[in-house]
């Protein structure tokens, strides 16, 4: 083999490679399965009609997915007492229905063609949408991954976690401090479990004492939602004032002090997140920019042609 023949042949195989682990993009199925997106849509909109509270569920899925092992639809897998879903940081992790009944739709119309991973992705921007926030494009060609352990799960961000340790997971995961201001925003709609509460309502940091950032007047209505000894089960909204609906009202919750979880009040424990957190309370460009984030959350880890696989099924491996 001569030098120009060599030359060629790398430049093939190069190629080769380049093709088989593919990008993400917009439109990735409008040529193999055009009716995809739609699918999803009316799938997370007739979940919605049903069950207002479906939007937030749908949304912390693909948080919750992409924060283990990437954007890959691990945590929807069924493999026993190993699964990842098992996960203590997965507690209250839904809207595995409405995924596998978009993959049944779509697999009717489209086999082995969409990815679990890309369904859960699309499915949280369009709740999003459903709750009245940005509407934005979401970039697709995920494969699903192969891998599904609980142990792998032992680095989600945590309820009761600092400032600096909330800064330090983000941060392995390739976002910015301002990006976990922004994604912490998905807490503009839903709700949370009293389960979370006791330690900033009646023992932060061990000091038989209240979160100092809960302002004095939303002390006493944060402890009537979630009394000592009540039902540890029960659900408070994690934006009182605007629970159901997409907004930076959140922002100013945690500026005033009106925080519910204590991972948006550390937030405020920061000079550089303090100041994030003022900036969109203050009525800037929070939506727009929260969607932006999201786009960079479902970049984390994704697999790329040969590196994954499109289930056929999503709640197990092919």
């Amino acid at each position: 083999m001569n030098s120009a023949e060599l030359v060629f042949l790398v430049l093939y195989l190069l190629f080769i490679n380049l093709v088989s682990q593919g990008q993400l993009e917009i439109g990735f199925y409008s040529q193999t399965c055009p009716n995809a997106e739609s699918i999803v849509k009316s799938v997370v909109r007739e979940a919605t009609l049903a069950d207002p509270r479906i939007p937030p569920v749908l949304l912390r899925l693909h948080f919750h997915d992409c924060f283990v092992e990437g954007c890959d639809g691990s945590i929807l897998i069924e493999n026993g007492a190993i699964a990842e879903k098992k996960a203590v940081g997965h507690q209250g992790v839904g809207g595995f229905e409405q995924i596998m009944k978009a993959k049944q739709e779509i697999e009717a119309q489209c086999p082995g063609v969409v990815s679990c991973a890309d369904i859960v992705a699309m499915a949280a921007r369009d709740a999003v949408a459903l709750a009245g926030g940005p509407i934005y494009a979401v970039e697709t060609g995920r494969r699903d991954g192969r891998v599904s352990n609980v142990e792998l799960a032992s680095d989600m961000p945590e309820v009761n976690d600092s400032i600096e340790t909330l800064k330090s997971k983000f941060r392995n995961k390739g976002l910015s401090n301002q990006e976990l201001v922004l994604l912490s925003g998905a807490h503009t709609i839903g709700t949370t479990a009293c389960f979370f509460m006791p330690k900033r309502l009646y023992d932060f940091n061990e000091t038989n004492a209240w979160d100092p950032q809960i302002s004095p007047s939303f002390l006493p209505k944060l402890r009537g939602m979630c009394p000592q000894h009540g039902d540890v089960n029960a659900r408070i909204p994690m934006d009182p004032l605007t629970k159901d609906k997409f907004d930076d009202q959140i922002m100013r919750n945690i500026k005033k002090g009106f925080a519910v979880l204590a991972s948006d009040a550390r937030l405020y424990d920061d000079g550089f997140t303090r100041q994030v957190v003022d900036f969109y309370a203050g009525g800037s460009k929070f939506a727009p920019d929260f969607a932006t984030a999201m786009l960079r959350m479902g970049r984390i880890g994704v697999k790329l042609g040969s590196n994954g696989e499109i289930r056929r099924t999503c709640h197990a491996f092919n």
